[in-house]
């Protein structure tokens, strides 16, 4: 083990950092990504300090391959551009740049400073850096050039407990980003580390705040816990510490007054486990559907007509997934997919006019066949008035070209 030092100034050197070799830290090199590597590497030869950072770099430690992986360095977003022709700049407040590489994307961040305040979105080092992260679990920086891993809050010793412990006060932590208590949950359900006792208890106390979260992060996140292979773990562990009930409420709630109801959930919640664990790339809307399975068996009449079945299902199915907002054709697709296991299968109708909305039809109507209502035809057929087509106006020439006169170009 070595030790990195800064200077303090007296002029004496100050013990800043632990840097743990290859030995040390275990991590295997053939489970970093290729890519991740490769842009190390180049801002290294730029001339600027690079490194792989947060959950890759915990996930490393604990023998796991990471999903995806988070890159940090010196180097100002512009300068990123210039160095990686394909790469784009995002963000407004804080900067960030998105390299490509097909479908993958590697986000690389600069330093964050610490002179304007935990919220501070100016550059700075990677000792003001890490005091921003969130857990020390996170904070760990891996140079897979020369394979070591730089400690600035004992996050290694922390992994080794399989503990998690926020690096920021707990009495800020939660209330400059309440989506930190998400985490903490999620962090220790995916790992089977702890969590503290003081930490369990501000996560209790300050849940409400995430009511105060806009939806659109809710739902990101609530799209990370269903896309992941330890949904049911994390569900638990937020319902143990009084989330799931600002997460789903609906679903909550039926948690807590039905018990059969809540064996169902999480059995449905195991199955999308295993969904995911067998196909990650699952088709739009499939992992979305085992949220929805139980909840829509409580209130659908399965014998009605299918295609009214099929708009109050859908209508229902997004109240009751708030505040988690997916997309519209991902929950088209979940509760279709819903439908087609009880037998019944419903697909899109034809778009008949430009800006109209596009409805369910039973699947197997007869193609000239169409439904009344609004779905009739309006652009001609046996029922629909055909449309007058305007005709075009002819430009009149000007008086001197009627008289011959060639008029000049201007």
């Amino acid at each position: 083990m070595r030790i990195r030092y800064s200077t303090a100034q007296n002029g004496r050197p100050i013990k800043k950092a632990l840097v743990y070799t290859r030995d040390e830290h275990g991590i295997d090199i053939s489970n970093v990504d290729r890519d991740a590597i490769r842009i190390v590497e180049r801002l290294k030869t730029e001339g600027h300090e690079t490194y792989i950072v947060g959950g890759a770099v915990r996930d490393l430690m604990v023998s796991k391959k990471p999903k995806d992986f988070d890159i940090v360095t010196s180097a100002t977003p512009t300068r990123i551009k210039r160095v990686f022709r394909n790469s784009r700049i995002i963000g407004r407040r804080f900067r960030l740049v998105h390299v490509y590489f097909g479908q993958k994307i590697v986000e690389v961040s600069t330093f964050r400073s610490l002179k304007d305040g935990p919220t501070s979105n100016t550059y700075g080092t990677i000792e003001e850096d890490v005091l921003r992260r969130d857990f020390s679990i996170n904070a760990l920086f891996y140079d897979p050039q020369e394979q070591v891993v730089i400690d600035y809050v004992g996050g290694v010793r922390d992994i080794r407990a399989k503990k998690v412990r926020p690096i920021i006060p707990l009495g800020v932590i939660f209330k400059d980003d309440p989506v930190r208590m998400i985490r903490a949950a999620k962090y220790s359900a995916s790992t089977g580390f702890s969590l503290p006792f003081l930490l369990r208890w501000k996560i209790k106390r300050e849940g409400p705040l995430l009511s105060s979260v806009s939806h659109s992060r809710l739902t990101e996140e609530l799209f990370k816990i269903i896309n992941s292979a330890h949904a049911s773990s994390i569900v638990a562990s937020l319902e143990n510490l009084g989330l799931w009930n600002h997460l789903q409420p609906h679903a909550s709630k039926l948690m807590r007054s039905d018990p059969i109801y809540r064996e169902k959930y999480y059995q449905s919640l195991r199955e999308l486990e295993k969904a995911y664990q067998e196909s990650s790339e699952a088709p739009s809307g499939k992992l979305l559907s085992y949220l929805l399975r139980d909840y829509l068996d409580t209130i659908i009449d399965w014998s009605r007509e299918p295609l009214e079945n099929f708009r109050e299902s859908l209508s229902a199915c997004r109240s009751f997934v708030i505040p988690m907002n997916p997309p519209r054709i991902e929950l088209e697709n979940a509760v279709r997919l819903l439908f087609r296991e009880h037998g019944v299968a419903v697909k899109k109708a034809r778009t008949f006019e430009k800006g109209r909305n596009k409805e369910a039809v039973p699947e197997g109507t007869p193609e000239g066949k169409l439904a009344e209502g609004p779905l009739a035809p309006i652009d001609g057929g046996p029922e629909g008035p055909k449309r007058k087509k305007r005709r075009r106006r002819r430009r009149k020439a000007s008086a001197t070209q009627e008289k011959g006169t060639p008029v000049e170009n201007k």
